[in-house]
């Protein structure tokens, strides 16, 4: 039972790790564009060096998540993860008379 068990709380970790990376790739691009448009507005400024600082958080969770994910990879077996079901025809079977 163990074995169904770690591969159910893979999968969960997984898909956690996509929906995160995804939540600091949008992080990373705003405070890019926060950083940006006040360098242009007050060069030097605090705001644009905080903008900055949190840019470079975000950069680095998201290269974290992604680093993550990628040690996380299952390697392609060939085979499908589904099986399908039997391509023979089922006999019709009778109840004894």
């Amino acid at each position: 039972m163990a074995p169904k068990t770690e591969r159910i709380m893979f999968l969960r970790a997984v898909r956690q790790l996509h929906r995160i990376r995804s939540f600091y790739a949008g992080g990373a691009l705003f405070w890019a564009l926060c950083a940006t448009w006040t360098s242009w507005q007050a060069p030097g400024s605090r705001q644009m060096w905080v903008s900055v600082l949190l840019l470079a958080v975000f950069s680095g969770l998201l290269v974290t998540a992604v680093l993550s994910l990628r040690r996380l990879e299952v390697p392609e077996t060939g085979r499908p993860a589904h099986h399908a079901a039997s391509k023979k025809t089922a006999s019709p079977r009778h109840a004894p008379a």
